[in-house]
């Protein structure tokens, strides 16, 4: 099965904050169920960006030390990936936003 490594606390997010789109800086042809690996690395400054940008999306994310890193912590299916010039929900600016479901 193929995997996405994912920083947190984005990883987190995707699965259990119901975050939709997954900025890239490239497009992704598959269609299906992909692993989100959260990856080993987050610093604080990153850690910080993030919880900033969750608390405006409405969502208030755990404290870094708690979420789980280097390790697969769930699924989701990718339905769609459109580039995007505009900001949308979670969607960022100048991305490919790589739309996922069922989380």
């Amino acid at each position: 099965m193929k995997a996405l490594s994912v920083r947190q606390p984005w990883a987190w997010a995707i699965i259990y904050a119901l975050k939709n789109i997954e900025n890239r800086g490239w497009p992704i042809n598959y269609r299906g169920d992909i692993l989100i690996h959260a990856a080993k690395t987050c610093t604080k400054k990153e850690y910080q960006s993030a919880r900033e940008f969750c608390q405006r999306m409405g969502v208030e994310i755990p404290e870094l030390i708690s979420l789980r890193r280097g390790q697969v912590i769930g699924i989701v299916t990718i339905v769609d990936c459109k580039f995007s010039q505009v900001a949308s929900g979670w969607g960022m600016p100048g991305q490919y936003h790589w739309k996922l479901e069922n989380p």
